[in-house]
């Protein structure tokens, strides 16, 4: 009795074991920096590198705990359940994550930025519902699994409570979010779990019995979500026709760039707008919506872009695989998951965060792959970053982040000459943040260090569609007395945003210059200046007509006493 009590205890640590194991890995979700800059997400990377070393120590007590037991070596090697550890690890992330959102909402915890009342352990409200819309057919499928056996064990009562009370929590917060996408990817996700769960046999017979009511409900089914498509839309219209017009620019961007962009997105979006806009050929609604995406708001659109079509097929075709093979294991709750993520990815940016990318690539092992290659998965994580030294880059980098916002405030209160020096420190360490790269810059440029300053701007362009970028750029050339140049990127930022007033004020200054002087061209932008109307109408808009104004006066005076 004594033996078979110890070897239910010894299988019992293995099995906590192995689950500490892997939602150490899931559990960069809940790794929060506040003291770092809004939507920085290095801090992930550092928790996940201290969890691969705790995964890895859980793995290998677990394996000499097999050994010890005389477990066979395929038990020891390979990873039993390894979709059941990465469900119920999602359950419980997604239950803190859940009330955390509750406390947010409630006033009882602040959230990660300060434009939002409710972001969870994340900066936005998009990816906090996103995260929650995947794990809710998780939270489904374990329920209505609960709910088809007819066992009394304890043990499955708590399975049924546990789940149907994460999905409660998360039906809770996920409305609140206002993610459109969250909610688009739950209810199909959710929608395929429960037909996958339904009786084909009673299934069959009532379609037999009432086919003409089922095909009405069907008919009724399409206009209400007809009807909720809309209101979707129209929820937030601007927004739903921003995003069009993103997917429709990346488009044109994949048509130039085939075999992918070697710059990144960021290059190409923005050289394929420029070129959009400039050709003049474009719809009034376009100019309004238009922006300075950082990221394709559709992971495939974006992968095709940067990597090329066919490494896009290839890779989706591999996840195509997983969700076969796990359909066909029974894993419906992984692979309902793994629809939510794919369907969130097709309006949103979930793999430019860390967790979302290390959950994927641990809920496609799940389909299958995971029960025999899960330990060498982990192990092998462990042994590339350690090996590499990715978490020593990382903790450098973090560190280099925390010393930013020192610098951040220099460049703030206009000290440049000790905010330059602070960004050179950092310099080594964020050489591919845009943001970084344009405060370094811009910080350049109020010192007077022209030159040096659109070096920086000019690699902060491969990071930044932001056109401010441009008309930086274009001060620094005008500074330096090299007009033409500066009247190209004057443009160049016109052709980005055409419906920002601010390049055409610089041009109208430049075209007004001594040494540059066209008064049939600065009427033009004097005019496009005191005439367009801004997005949004501000103090800064006054003022540059203002001065638009008493620049055409003062060119009008001159004429008259000559």
């Amino acid at each position: 009795m004594m033996i078979g009590w110890m070897h239910k205890m010894r299988e019992a640590t293995v099995i906590l074991l192995q689950f500490v194991a892997v939602c150490s890995l899931l559990s960069m979700v809940c790794a929060t920096t506040p003291e770092l800059p809004a939507g920085e997400t290095i801090g992930q990377w550092v928790w996940f590198g201290k969890a691969v070393l705790v995964s890895t120590g859980c793995i290998t007590a677990s394996c000499l705990l097999q050994l010890l037991g005389k477990t066979s070596w395929t038990d020891i090697l390979c990873f039993r359940n390894f979709f059941v550890h990465v469900a119920w690890s999602l359950v419980l992330l997604g239950a803190i994550e859940a009330v955390w959102g509750l406390r947010q909402l409630y006033g009882f915890s602040v959230s990660g930025h300060s434009r939002y009342a409710l972001t969870g352990s994340f900066f936005n409200p998009g990816p906090y519902g996103g995260y929650l819309a995947m794990i809710l057919p998780v939270c489904l499928h374990l329920y209505l699994r609960a709910c088809e056996w007819k066992s009394t064990d304890v043990l499955h009562k708590i399975e049924k409570v546990t789940a149907g009370l994460a999905g409660i929590l998360i039906l809770c917060v996920l409305p609140a979010t206002m993610s459109r996408s969250a909610w688009i990817a739950a209810a199909i996700s959710c929608a395929w779990v429960a037909y996958m769960h339904r009786d084909r046999r009673k299934w069959s017979v009532l379609w037999r019995r009432y086919k003409k009511r089922y095909l009405t409900w069907v008919v009724v089914g399409l206009f209400v979500l007809i009807l909720g498509g809309a209101g979707i839309f129209f929820l937030k219209p601007d927004s739903a026709m921003g995003r069009l017009f993103m997917w429709k620019i990346t488009c044109k961007a994949i048509v130039e760039h085939p075999w992918g962009c070697r710059e990144g997105f960021v290059y190409a979006y923005g050289e394929a707008q420029e070129k959009y806009f400039g050709s003049g050929d474009y719809a009034v609604w376009e100019e309004r919506v238009a922006g300075s995406p950082e990221y394709a708001f559709n992971e495939y659109l974006e992968l095709a872009l940067t990597a090329g079509v066919m490494l896009g097929v290839m890779f989706f075709s591999t996840i195509g695989a997983g969700l076969w093979l796990g359909t066909k294991w029974g894993r419906y709750e992984i692979c309902g998951a793994l629809i939510s993520l794919l369907v969130f990815s097709f309006s949103s940016y979930p793999m430019h965060f860390p967790v979302f990318m290390v959950t994927g690539i641990c809920l496609l092992f799940a389909c299958g792959a995971g029960d025999v290659g899960g330990k060498f998965l982990i192990c092998g994580t462990c042994a590339l970053i350690w090996t590499v030294g990715l978490n020593g880059k990382w903790q450098r980098e973090e560190d280099a982040c925390r010393d930013w916002v020192y610098a951040r405030m220099l460049y703030h209160q206009g000290n440049y000459t000790a905010a330059n020096e602070a960004y050179h420190k950092l310099y080594p360490q964020l050489d591919e943040r845009g943001e970084f790269l344009f405060e370094y810059g811009h910080s350049l440029y109020k010192s007077g260090r022209y030159d040096l300053s659109n070096s920086f701007l000019e690699q902060a362009a491969l990071y930044s569609t932001d056109p401010m970028i441009l008309n930086i750029i274009g001060k620094n050339y005008q500074e330096m007395q090299y007009y033409e140049k500066a009247e190209t990127y004057y443009w160049a930022s016109v052709h980005r945003l055409p419906g920002r007033i601010y390049p055409y004020y610089l041009l109208a200054k430049l075209y007004a210059e001594p040494g540059y002087r066209n008064r049939e061209k600065f009427e033009k932008m004097q005019r496009i200046v005191l005439t367009k109307e801004p997005k949004v109408y501000s103090i800064a808009i006054r003022e540059m007509r203002s001065e638009v104004e008493k620049i055409g006066d003062d060119w009008c005076k001159t004429k008259i006493d000559r």
